[in-house]
């Protein structure tokens, strides 16, 4: 009997490993790999922006990435997100229409932005981070992502700040 427990177990051990892993494989857009190809032809003013020094009492700070795609054919825009949900993102098109905010997923309803870039045409991704959204704990050396997916790839913008009480 005993024997026939251990093999109960080890039965069911496996199953588990199984099927953690077949959601794992069944989340794609959610997962690792879909961010970790970077697009070809969209570029950005920069990669990285750093805040300096970030008053949690002050409030809110904002910073503007230009983007550009760079090749001479139409990118459709699909998703727009943040790594954490201190962070909100708005794109502005080059007629000047904002949308927005979007967040990270998980944390409320991320929408699709379902824009398109043309051909040599630029756009603008607006950064808001709220240094008090973590509250006395997120005090200290930060650093978040902007996350735009397009049929193109992925282009990462960061940010970093040192938040202060």
């Amino acid at each position: 009997m005993h024997n026939q427990s251990k093999n109960i177990i080890f039965g069911l051990a496996v199953a588990g490993i199984l099927v953690g892993g077949v959601v794992l494989l069944a989340r794609g857009g959610n997962s690792l790999e879909s961010r970790s190809n970077p697009s070809a032809t969209l570029t950005t003013s920069e990669q990285h922006y750093n805040f300096g020094r970030v008053s949690m009492a002050e409030g809110r700070v904002s910073h503007e990435f230009k983007i550009k795609n760079i090749s001479g054919k139409t990118i459709s825009l699909d998703t727009l997100s943040t790594s954490c949900m201190c962070t909100e993102a708005f794109f502005r098109s080059s007629s000047g229409v904002r949308r927005g905010p979007f967040s990270m997923p998980g944390h409320g309803t991320v929408p699709k932005l379902k824009e398109v870039l043309a051909g040599g045409e630029e756009a603008v991704v607006e950064a808001i981070f709220d240094p008090s959204a973590h509250g006395p704990a997120g005090v200290g050396p930060i650093e978040r992502s902007v996350i735009l997916e397009s049929d193109d790839g992925v282009l990462e913008m960061h940010f970093s700040a040192e938040v202060i009480p």
